[in-house]
């Protein structure tokens, strides 16, 4: 093989700038930049943390075990039953190798909120998307200055607000997802809210929801869900930039055929009689069927995280209808256009 000629070849005309024989440049006034001297005899060396890789080494740092995969757990919820005002992180920051603070994702944290009736709790985290969803209880929060009221099944989406501060009438366990993490390894804040604060409430998704589920050929699609949508977000159709959000329902008897996405999912589980279960794997057989899956059965009031790229298929043998609601960073993913989801077409 022959040599690489690494030099660069200059017109005639700018050939006395390369001649070394030609003297030094003059000295460059550099007192606008708070020190004296020579600009050369000023720089530093800069090479120390520099690595280089033969690139079939490093292209897949992810199977090389460098970046840790996303793991299948689940959270039980046991987590926020009785005890004091509380929240509790989803926290898999130390599987995941995620420095600075918990993760569930190495986009977003998941947690589980308890506030005792007649407690306040205030938060305040780095983060351009927070979506609460009250699993039960009711009140009043107070979000930049102005105040809104929630109850059981309402969805509240809020951009970067500063501290928020939560008033219980009665016993209540929310989920909370947010984007802080995203954030946290970018080494950003945010610069102000990209969407107004937004409630879905409990009565509408539920009415959207029963339409979709009592509309001819419900059953035959892959999902029986809503979408969560804020105006704002009009090419990704997500709750936010960052979030995607959905309301679904899981009917008797129903198999929710496999599929994938490049986005990790936190799901959380409403409702639902044993016999209901997840399935995941990382491929398909010749009849699109989940090969040697890892089951996930599911809890009333429990989460799970379904890893990115993960096949995973979503079963109701216990009788009885279950809900559902997934959240995943695909609003960013959708926009970078790397969500990749995909459907089994075999039946």
């Amino acid at each position: 093989m022959a040599a690489i000629d690494l030099t660069t070849t200059q017109p005639a005309a700018d050939a006395e700038l390369f001649d070394p024989t030609v003297a030094a440049p003059p000295v460059v006034d550099v007192a606008e930049y708070g020190f004296e001297g020579r600009l050369d005899a000023l720089a530093e060396d800069w090479s120390a943390d520099a690595r280089y890789w033969e690139y079939s080494k490093a292209a897949n740092p992810i199977g090389a075990g460098l970046t840790t995969e996303v793991p299948a757990v689940a959270f039980p919820a046991a987590l926020h039953s009785g005890g004091e005002t509380r929240v509790v992180p989803l926290d898999l920051s130390g599987p995941l190798r995620i420095a600075g603070g918990p993760a569930t994702s190495p986009a977003l944290l998941a947690n589980f909120v308890r506030i005792n009736r007649g407690d306040r709790l205030a938060v305040d985290v780095d983060a351009t998307s927070q979506l609460y969803y009250v699993m039960y209880g009711r009140g009043t929060s107070v979000v930049g200055g102005r105040v809104a009221r929630w109850e059981k099944g309402d969805f509240v989406v809020l951009p970067a607000v500063g501290e928020v501060v939560h008033h219980a009438d009665a016993d209540t366990v929310m989920y909370w997802v947010h984007d802080e993490p995203l954030l946290r390894y970018l080494g950003v804040v945010p610069a102000g809210p990209r969407f107004k604060p937004t409630k879905f409430s409990r009565e509408r998704a539920v009415a959207e929801l029963t339409a979709i589920a009592e509309a001819p050929g419900a059953n035959a699609k892959n999902r029986v869900s809503v979408l969560l949508n804020n105006a704002e977000q009009d090419q990704t159709l997500t709750v936010t930039h960052v979030l995607w959000a959905m309301f679904g329902l899981l009917p008797v008897g129903q198999i929710q055929r496999p599929h994938r996405h490049q986005s990790v999912a936190l799901d959380l589980i409403l409702d639902c009689k044993p016999g209901c279960y997840s399935l995941l794997g990382d491929r398909l057989d010749e009849r699109g069927e989940i090969v040697d899956p890892v089951r996930v059965d599911w809890e009333p009031g429990g989460a799970f995280v379904t890893p990115p790229g993960k096949w995973h298929a979503h079963h109701n043998e216990s009788g009885a209808p279950a809900h559902l609601i997934p959240i995943q960073d695909a609003g960013l993913q959708t926009y970078l256009r790397s969500l990749d989801i995909r459907f089994t077409d075999r039946r």
